[in-house]
């Protein structure tokens, strides 16, 4: 039943001390302590069950935070976290104008960030905290014109950031189209900046692709002496070329060891689409031998520290560099580039093969449908190429494991 003022005003903690919830409906509840009495709001949003704080009993009443209650959950239907949404409203209430630049990019990275991983949206709010927000966040948008943005980005470029430089720019600009479609700016002084920043020198990530080389890595990574899951991490890593993030993120919820099948969720994924790697018998043996360890906790690879967070970003890479790889020989996203270049070169589908990368489909239509494509050449493909390098690391005759075979 909906709660009635008297209901509200009458309240007490529990006889046991803890804190009564009394529910409004809708997720709204009035939270009862011994110090007071506090509006909150449940709601889940990307999965995640979350909290919003609306205001303090009297001060706040019944009949206006049903109001706060209700444009919530307008925000929600509008795909925006009101918990995220506050907390930009309070960095934007604390700069001089209600038009800086700062305001509106964390407005525009509020709105878009149910569209982005978690990790791509914490990158562009550090790109701008670091390197834009201490230069021109204060300013009026519309007061920022080409000059003043690409002396910004020529303190980034300075240090020898290209690459950072040009994603800034990127950003930048994407805060003001937003800023023009809301009708706080005219124009978007990125635009003006094309040609103006240095190329960016394009360097593939650091990998090896020579039969002898593949084999002397996997036979280190055998010979690791580090934890268990890390060594299992490394062992994995060739057997299913996922990216290093998908990778140290996976969760034993995802993997299905009867079926051989690992299917990680469109949020985890870099486009956004859900992605199915078949376990070869190899990779599926791997995560049998380690999930009497960590099988009880959320992640395949728990942290060091903690099991309630995956293993850090960096313990792949840290790991090659204790067998000896140094970045530029061997890095964890090589092991993508590694079956890539060796699969067409042995002559499999390049389709098969761009879908096992998991690359992009622009077609968002067919996206929707393809995350299982070529899935049964897939499965031969992972089983041959997990038996392909098998071979190379026991030194044995290596026979090219083309489509036929």
């Amino acid at each position: 039943m909906p709660l009635t003022d008297t209901a509200c005003r009458n309240a007490k903690p529990r006889e046991d001390g803890k804190p009564a919830k009394l529910s409004d409906g809708a997720g709204l509840f009035l939270l009862v302590n011994t110090v007071g009495k506090y509006w909150r709001l449940a709601y889940r949003f990307g999965g995640k069950q979350k909290t919003l704080a609306l205001g303090v009993y009297p001060g706040v009443s019944l009949k206006e935070v049903r109001e706060r209650r209700d444009e919530a959950r307008k925000l929600l239907d509008s795909g925006v976290d009101p918990g995220e949404a506050r907390k930009a409203q309070k960095a934007a209430g604390t700069l001089n104008a209600a038009n800086s630049f700062e305001a509106i990019a964390r407005e525009w990275h509020a709105k878009y960030l149910p569209t982005w991983t978690e990790g791509h949206a914490d990158r562009i709010m550090r790109r701008f905290e670091v390197d834009v927000f201490p230069w021109m966040g204060g300013r009026p948008v519309a007061n920022i014109d080409a000059p003043s943005l690409l002396a910004v980005l020529r303190r980034i470029e300075g240090r020898g950031a290209v690459d950072t430089a040009h994603r800034a720019m990127q950003s930048v600009g994407q805060v003001f189209r937003y800023a023009i479609a809301t009708g706080r700016a005219e124009r978007n002084p990125a635009a003006d900046l094309v040609g103006a920043l240095a190329p960016v020198i394009k360097q593939s990530f650091a990998t090896i692709t020579d039969p002898r080389g593949v084999a002397e890595l996997l036979r280190a990574i055998d010979g690791y002496q580090g934890t268990f899951p890390v060594q299992c991490a490394l062992k994995l890593a060739p057997l299913v070329f996922v990216r290093p993030g998908e990778l140290r993120q996976a969760e034993w919820a995802e993997i299905d060891l009867d079926a051989a099948t690992w299917v990680i969720p469109a949020e985890r994924m870099k486009m956004r689409e859900k992605h199915i790697v078949p376990l070869s018998d190899q990779a599926a043996a791997i995560l049998r031998e380690l999930h009497p360890l960590t099988g009880r906790g959320r992640y395949v690879f728990p942290g060091a520290r903690t099991n309630g967070r995956p293993m850090s970003e960096n313990t792949v890479n840290a790991a090659l560099r204790r067998l000896g790889f140094d970045k530029d020989t061997m890095t964890g996203h090589g092991f993508r580039h590694m079956a890539s270049t060796l699969l067409n070169e042995q002559g499999w589908n390049r389709d098969a093969i761009e879908r096992q990368m998991a690359h992009g489909e622009r077609n968002q239509i067919r996206a929707t449908y393809n995350y299982a494509e070529y899935l049964p050449e897939r499965r031969r493909m992972m089983q041959a190429w997990a038996n392909y390098l098998g071979t190379l690391k026991e030194g044995g005759k290596v026979v090219p494991f083309r489509r036929s075979a």
